[in-house]
């Protein structure tokens, strides 16, 4: 049905339930407050509880990403004779790991950068709140992250015998390749995709909407090359595994500090503060 019976949602700031309309999603201004809501909830879950959901979720990202390998880095031919069609087959999958955080549950770290935002601009929360978290989260992304990269992949040898192994050894050159601004910048682009991503899954009111909202703008953030350092925490040492002539600090230098800076940037800037200003801002 597209009209539904309106439910409550809390109003953080006034701790009154709020109604949400009939229709069959959640407007941008409810979305905000159901953001509001989450980011209070995080903020009261406890740091171990935190961290096993960093865990997961870095697992889950990291089986979006082998999916990708497995699929559309197998395709070399393909990716010479029509590269775009290549490349979206690369990001039609790759969402699988947003979606098992968003509806299964669990902490990654480029949304958190996006959901406290407008309750610490309201002064509902002190910086010490998303600090915290994402602290937390980040090493529990980078560790769930590196277990599937060396013992569900390196050491089950999913990926020998193969195309996917060049593809991944090529994909961990390229992005070790660019310039701290070009990587930093793609950063930004990438989790403004990202954050929109998880904004339009809050905003579904059923799995299928939320899977929906979801699809979308990853599949076009990985398709256009953009860099999400969770998911280079599985591409880049998946590929020193492999043999890769890169080194861990290449790896750290090069990619993962400019495409973290620009993953906040994106969801803290352009999602989390713009969707602030418009609809929370007293």
């Amino acid at each position: 049905m597209l009209f539904r019976k309106p439910t409550d949602t809390i109003d953080v700031e006034n701790k009154e339930p709020i109604a949400v309309s009939q229709q069959g999603f959640n407007s941008p201004k409810e979305t905000v407050a159901i953001v509001n809501h989450t980011a209070e909830t995080k903020a009261k879950t406890a740091p171990k509880k935190v961290f096993v959901l960093a865990l997961l979720a870095g697992g889950y990202i990291a089986m979006g990403s082998l999916l990708a390998l497995v699929v559309g880095g197998a395709m070399p031919g393909l990716a010479a004779s029509n590269p775009g069609l290549q490349k979206f087959f690369f990001g039609a999958v790759f969402p699988l790991g947003l979606i098992l955080c968003a509806v299964a549950g669990a902490e990654l770290f480029t949304g958190n950068t996006a959901y406290f935002i407008p309750s610490l601009l309201s002064k509902r929360m002190s910086i010490k709140v998303p600090l915290k978290n994402w602290g937390i989260v980040y090493i529990g992304n980078f560790i769930g992250s590196i277990i599937v990269a060396y013992f569900l992949v390196y050491l089950t040898g999913t990926l020998l015998n193969s195309p996917s192994v060049d593809s991944a050894i090529n994909i961990a050159i390229a992005k070790t390749s660019n310039p701290f601004y070009k990587t930093f910048l793609k950063g930004v682009a990438c989790n403004w995709m990202v954050a929109l991503a998880m904004w339009l899954a809050y905003a579904a009111k059923d799995i299928a909407g939320k899977i929906l909202g979801i699809w979308f703008p990853v599949m076009a953030f990985v398709a256009m090359g953009f860099e999400h350092c969770v998911a280079n925490m599985f591409f880049i040492p998946v590929a020193i595994f492999h043999g890769s002539d890169i080194t861990w600090m290449d790896f750290i230098v090069k990619n993962l500090i400019p495409a973290t800076l620009g993953n906040i940037v994106g969801g803290a800037l352009f999602v989390g503060t713009s969707y602030w200003y418009v609809f929370d801002k007293k």
